[in-house]
């Protein structure tokens, strides 16, 4: 412990240093303000400025690069609950309880409830990767592909269920996202895939587009006649931003949860930070004694998804650092920002450059407080944003979204992509269907194939892999109870409304049992 000790503080001198410092807020400030734009994420804006680090020495550039990934986060969070907008896919499940705490006249709590949660999650996440980085890159090498395997499906079981409303509907638009995300080019075989014959779908669907097209492009197709987006006389000001205890401790233990969700995903390679706000959004809902609730404004729906993704967002730092696997396509840019700087990733990295990961480490905690002391002060033009009439708000934000898909691969392809989805997406609110798990089966949907066809070559086609390895088989085994905890629930719902329902039904009366 002391000689982690002595690493950190030898961090803090190199993140203090005058051009050090300097990088690493302009990376928090471009993150928070691009992740706050709809359509735009910290994917885009690495993307725009990875060339800037060729010319730069590597600690500044990594620094610079980081303050934007998890600078992003905070700005994610405000346009996903101000305006159900959520512009890093992570922050799509913020949007299921967010924006309605918006609709109450809660905004101002949320986005406060927000940055509570991410400043202590994202020190948790720091500690950890000072003091468990050893430890947890031995677990990580213990997850082969039969464990990834049954990780990922507990987290698309546990999404199925998190919608509201019958979880035969969440089943079924997970089965959807499954059938987007196998869209493209078989990596076996190199054959196309339910492309139907379009030139432009042999690299699958993007990601980018699904996301704002099922959240920001839906809600805005279905309430475009409005004038304003919130009640003009709704009083939001900085001071609402202000939590009360009541609702502090009602947050308290859902933060704690969900910084523990995004610790353990965290350690995983190969994971991305989506799968941790779906996973710990379900937890809360599963163990929450008004889970129907959840979806009209709870407070643990915003505290316990957005302490994962910034707890995720720091450890996600140890796999890409210390085993150059990264946790999804925006550390995959950092990785590739290392590896142009001439530095490769691996267990080597913190004893061969130690500036560049203690200087991480150490920039970590000085850019949070950074991003707290920005969005103190600027909360209330954030809420103003709520003051925006539709019809100047509408054209604005598909002008960003036009342009944030667009940079993603210079495809004008994807802009027609995401308007198909919005039209997906507003159907499926229409007919009552959540589009939240849609997403988590893309995102999940080519890593389960993957890690199952791994799986099956290295036991050459024994399926019995899967329970015989420990770590495989516990996830197995709670994939199994939480099918029988939902369907135990289903049946049992049934029941007590078939008591409820009178017996002596006249002939030619139908009577509606509703949804469970």
């Amino acid at each position: 412990m002391g000689q982690a000790l002595n690493d950190l503080w030898y961090g803090f001198g190199i993140a203090f240093q005058g051009t050090n410092l300097l990088w690493s807020f302009f990376g928090v400030l471009v993150g928070n303000l691009i992740g706050v734009l709809p359509g735009m994420g910290a994917l885009q804006a690495i993307s725009i400025l990875l060339p800037l680090t060729y010319a730069m020495h590597p600690v500044p550039a990594i620094l610079m690069l980081a303050g934007i990934f998890y600078g992003s986060q905070y700005g994610g969070a405000i346009g996903a609950i101000l305006l159900n907008m959520p512009s890093h896919p992570p922050h799509a499940v913020t949007c299921l309880d967010g924006y309605p705490m918006t609709k109450k006249g809660k905004g101002g709590t949320a986005l406060g409830i927000t940055m509570i949660a991410s400043f202590f999650a994202a020190s948790v996440g720091i500690i950890v990767m000072i003091f468990a980085s050893p430890l947890l890159v031995a677990v990580a090498f213990k997850f082969g592909p039969a464990e990834i395997f049954s990780i990922m499906l507990l987290g698309l079981l546990a999404g199925s269920t998190m919608s509201r409303g019958s979880p035969l509907k969440g089943v079924a638009m997970t089965l959807f996202g499954l059938l987007c995300g196998i869209v493209g080019t078989d990596v076996n075989s190199g054959s196309f895939r339910y492309s139907m014959g379009i030139p432009e779908l042999s690299d699958g669907l993007e990601l980018v587009a699904m996301s704002m097209g099922l959240f920001g492009v839906a809600d805005f197709l279905l309430n475009v006649n409005r004038m304003a987006s919130i009640d003009a006389d709704a009083k939001l000001s900085i001071r609402d931003m202000r939590p009360s205890m009541a609702e502090l401790k009602e947050s308290f233990w859902p933060m704690v949860r969900g910084t523990a969700v995004g610790t353990i995903f965290g350690a995983m390679p190969g994971t991305g930070p989506t799968i941790t706000t779906f996973i710990a959004y379900a937890l809360e809902r599963k163990i929450s004694k008004t889970p129907e609730k959840f979806g009209t404004g709870m407070i643990a729906g915003v505290a316990s998804p957005e302490a994962s993704t910034h707890s995720k967002t720091q450890v996600d730092f140890i796999p890409t650092m210390s085993l150059g696997i990264p946790g999804d396509a925006v550390m995959a840019l950092i990785l590739g920002a290392l590896m142009i700087q001439g530095i490769a990733p691996g267990p080597q990295l913190i004893t061969e450059h130690p500036d560049i990961f203690w200087g991480l480490i150490a920039s970590f905690w000085i850019g949070n407080v950074i991003l707290v002391i920005l969005n103190v002060p600027m909360i209330g033009v954030w809420v103003k944003l709520l003051r925006v009439p539709y019809k100047y708000l509408f054209p604005a934000a598909m002008f960003f979204i036009a342009v944030g898909v667009f940079s993603t691969q210079n495809s004008l392809f994807h802009i027609w992509e995401v308007l198909a989805f919005g039209l997906i997406g507003a159907l499926l609110i229409w007919l009552d269907f959540s589009a939240a798990p849609i997403l988590l089966g893309f995102v999940l949907g080519p890593m389960v194939e993957e890690s199952f066809r791994r799986a099956m070559l290295l036991s050459r086609g024994d399926v019995a892999v899967f329970v015989e390895r420990p770590i495989s088989c516990a996830f197995i085994i709670l994939s199994a109870l939480l099918l029988i905890g939902v369907t135990w629930s289903n049946l049992r719902g049934r029941k007590k409304i078939d008591e409820l329902m009178p017996h002596n039904v006249p002939d030619g009366m139908a009577v509606d049992t509703g949804e469970v």
